[in-house]
């Protein structure tokens, strides 16, 4: 510490972080570097302490920001965002919380009270940011939990530590509800290894000995294998929890004929088609090869397609990525905890990482939770037709990850031009209505998009001025763009009208997400007229200027 008035908070940009370059210019672009030292005053008053929460922020929410939020991050010279998403804002606070406990370590008393009062406030804005965003739970009491209620008494009596119940939520199906309320840094939830499903349970079974000897089955492969027949063993260790798993999962995989057809046009349909395709391939190599083979192993009842689908939807929609103390990373299924449901806006974002000290899965909450509210996770960065295909549902809210990629050529430029921007991503849009910017050169667009193009189009001419030869350009690029989205607009199916009570799951999924990607279309072609008109003004304005001389 530099004095015994001030202390100091550093926010520091890792450089294993793999967008390190394009962070660290946004952060240059807004005065702050890499490692930054934020100063706090002891004799500072109000005005000033919000100053400090506010710059502690945007160099926060800067280093949180994965590709999807570093890719529409506005460059335009505003004012600082308010925020790029819910979890970028909830990660970036915590991240200042983890910060401010690091100096709490090593302070001084009068540094201690500074810093105490700094974390009080960020958990007041963490709080306040949760109440904002919150959905409002409702318990559907209708429906029977003796299953879920089995399942947490196995649990508690082989180890697990919960503050959680399984319920029937309204629009959700069954969640966890906090049983009591739940702080920051709190542990929701915490599994020991010992009943985590994992590769390991196949390497003790009867069948390893076979699947070892067959080539590119990968471990992922043979728990699935080992599911489908696990689920029909009356002395499985895992029995109770197989009880509370549906007989259908009705994700994208096993959408019917009438919802695929509704999905004309759409990324979904896609997804949605590679992956069955991927499966049935996948089933074709294994069966009926192994049933003859091993008819003992592999009883041919239990491995049909149908069932192979189900272990598929089991594993795609319940599985978590989980890092052990081996440092082995490995998918799993971790009973109780896969009964958290996603959101926008999470409770937990840390979790895939076996704690050493206690060997055992910790749930821990980045937002606090009420008695009786839901508490909900992230799955991760994830799409909605990702989430549609292999989850079997739509998030609540605007999800910033649903995007439309563009297929546009690398440009042409000298060799001497920085084009890593243009080069090495994958360009896209989405909803404009997210954007902030919708003025003149930019019109809700993501400027690393616009960019691109207008390189493609006059190299010489990439300066964000008045000038006529700029607004000519512009609308080019302008009509350029629209011409595309008016294409892929003409491309989607006519969906049919949803009716709640008489549609099945799959047609409301497909129909809802046919709107979805509509809606974007929409946006991006309401954004390139109201951008066309506003050029075709300042050109006017701009030609009148040059005549007057």
């Amino acid at each position: 510490m530099e004095t015994d008035r001030d202390c100091y908070v550093v926010l520091e940009l890792s450089e294993d972080d793999i967008f390190f370059d394009k962070k660290e210019k946004l952060l240059e672009s807004m005065g702050f570097s890499p490692k930054e030292r934020v100063c706090l005053k002891s004799s500072s008053d109000a005005d000033c302490k919000s100053a400090t929460v506010k710059t502690l922020l945007q160099i926060a929410r800067v280093i949180q920001l994965d590709e999807v939020e570093l890719y529409f991050a506005e460059d335009n010279g505003c004012s600082p965002v308010e925020h790029y998403s819910h979890k970028n804002e909830l990660g970036a606070l915590n991240s200042i919380i983890s910060s401010i406990d690091t100096s709490i370590s090593s302070c001084t008393n009068m540094e201690m009270n500074l810093l105490q009062d700094l974390r009080k406030t960020i958990l007041g804005l963490i709080t306040d940011f949760g109440n904002k965003n919150s959905v409002k739970t409702t318990v559907e009491r209708k429906h029977s939990c003796d299953q879920e209620e089995h399942l947490l008494e196995w649990g508690e009596s082989n180890g697990v530590q919960t503050r959680l119940q399984i319920a029937y939520v309204q629009g959700a199906g069954r969640g966890a509800i906090a049983k009591e309320d739940i702080k920051v840094g709190d542990i929701a939830l915490e599994i020991p290894v010992s009943v985590i499903i994992s590769d390991e349970l196949v390497h003790e079974s009867g069948m390893h000995h076979v699947l070892e000897k067959i080539d590119g089955v990968s471990s992922e492969t043979m728990l699935l294998l080992w599911s489908m027949k696990e689920k029909h063993n009356c002395n499985s260790k895992f029995k109770i929890y197989f009880n509370t798993l549906p007989e259908q999962f009705n994700t994208g995989l096993s959408f019917g004929v009438d919802a695929i057809m509704n999905l004309d046009g759409t990324l979904l349909l896609e997804e949605v088609t590679q992956a069955r395709q991927h499966l049935l391939a996948q089933y074709d190599e294994l069966f009926p090869a192994l049933c003859n083979d091993h008819p003992d192993v592999f009883p041919p009842e239990l491995y049909t397609w149908e069932q192979f689908l189900w272990a598929c939807e089991l594993w795609y929609s319940r599985s978590m990525k989980i890092m052990f103390s081996d440092g082995r990373l490995r998918t799993c299924l971790i009973p109780i905890a896969d009964f958290l449901n996603h959101s926008l806006c999470p409770h937990i974002m840390q979790y895939g990482k076996v704690d050493t000290a206690t060997n055992s899965l910790q749930f821990c909450l980045s937002r606090p939770s009420g008695i009786g509210e839901e508490c909900l996770l992230s799955y991760g960065n994830l799409s909605s037709s990702h989430l549609i295909t292999f989850y079997g549902f739509l998030p609540q809210g605007d999800n910033p990850y649903d995007v439309i990629p563009l297929d546009i050529d690398a440009p042409e430029v000298d060799s001497t031009e920085d084009t890593s921007m243009s080069n090495r991503i994958t360009h896209m849009v989405r909803g404009t209505w997210l954007s902030k910017n919708h003025g003149i050169f930019y019109y809700g667009l993501p400027s690393a998009l616009l960019d691109h193009l207008r390189r493609s189009q006059s190299p010489l001419l990439l300066m964000k001025t008045l000038l006529q030869g700029n607004l000519e350009n512009e609308l080019e690029l302008l009509e350029d763009i629209r011409l595309i989205f008016d294409d892929m607009m003409e491309s989607f199916a006519d969906v049919d009208h949803v009716n709640r009570e008489n549609t099945s799951l799959d047609i409301k999924l497909a129909v809802y997400f046919t709107n979805l990607q509509r809606n974007i279309v929409s946006s991006v072609l309401t954004s390139c007229h109201s951008g066309i008109k506003t050029v075709k003004d300042a050109l006017i304005k701009c030609m009148a200027e040059d005549i007057r001389g």
